[in-house]
């Protein structure tokens, strides 16, 4: 993680040296997640806004570098988003992400006025799940250890940041020589599968209780505020699956400016934006 921040930090401070080729991009949108809470792998349960700013490099016509920062949040829950309605779960969470990517547009946007791309990157993000209690107020989960973490099975409490994969595509248009809109679908793959705090089985009531406390018990199952309460699953039954890892996703429109314009001299093209011999 350190080596993406660094990498990231290297792309960011030499975008100066090009400064004609340097565009700053605004994101607007939302945000999603897939994984043990929310099993549809799109959806609009739960969508949350999302936004986030960051620097494009132009490499060529067709090929740029991103360094961007993403804000968001994302939720879900057993009653709207799973079949497993017994466990009565929730959660919700901040996302902060930077990520440092490749964009490749399939036709040239300057010649034609608009065109499809994709891109694909690394970056890392961070996150914090929180429910609400039985009495409405907000729990933090991750210093619970619902799950056993810190006494049962080896399992230690999972950290509250991860490397993820952000890869996605969308359509790009110049509105003019220096300005582009960009309407963009991306998934993010993380590297954790507690995005959601679910992953494993259920440690023992009783062992959970005298480790981690009353209000990790509380939390790890939620089916007993039901009507009519269920029972506390016993040890080593499935509350999630470890098979993949969570997944979140960004839907939305940006606008990027060039910082300087790079239109002083040289030929045109059919939008009066500059021909580039490379």
């Amino acid at each position: 993680m350190k080596q993406t921040i660094l990498l990231i930090s290297f792309f960011l401070m030499h975008l100066a040296a090009g400064a004609q080729k340097v565009h700053l991009n605004v994101l607007g949108g939302f945000s999603n997640y897939q994984g043990d809470l929310q099993s549809a792998r799109l959806t609009f349960n739960n969508i949350k806004p999302a936004f986030g700013a960051g620097l494009y490099y132009e490499v060529t016509e067709k090929l740029y570098i991103r360094g961007q920062v993403v804000f968001a949040k994302v939720t879900g829950a057993d009653s709207t988003g799973t079949t497993v309605k017994k466990r009565n779960l929730s959660f919700s969470s901040p996302v902060t992400e930077f990520h440092l990517a490749i964009e490749y547009d399939l036709l040239n946007v300057y010649e034609h006025g608009w065109a499809p791309y994709l891109f694909a990157g690394i970056g890392f993000f961070k996150f914090n799940p929180s429910a609400k209690d039985s009495l409405g107020n907000k729990v933090y989960l991750q210093p619970l250890g619902t799950e056993g973490q810190g006494f049962y099975n080896g399992r230690t409490k999972y950290a509250l940041s991860s490397m993820v994969i952000p890869f996605g595509g969308g359509l790009k248009f110049a509105l003019n020589d220096n300005t582009m809109l960009r309407l963009e679908a991306g998934l993010r793959k993380t590297s954790t599968d507690y995005l959601d705090d679910v992953s494993t089985t259920y440690a023992d009531r009783n062992d959970l209780l005298i480790n981690n406390g009353a209000k990790a018990v509380e939390m790890a199952f939620r089916g007993d505020e039901l009507k009519p309460p269920l029972a506390y699953p016993g040890q080593g039954i499935t509350r999630g699956s470890p098979r993949r890892t969570d997944y979140y996703y960004i839907v939305g429109a940006s606008v990027s400016f060039r910082i300087n314009n790079a239109n002083s001299g040289g030929s045109k093209n059919g939008l009066g934006c500059p021909v580039r011999v490379l």
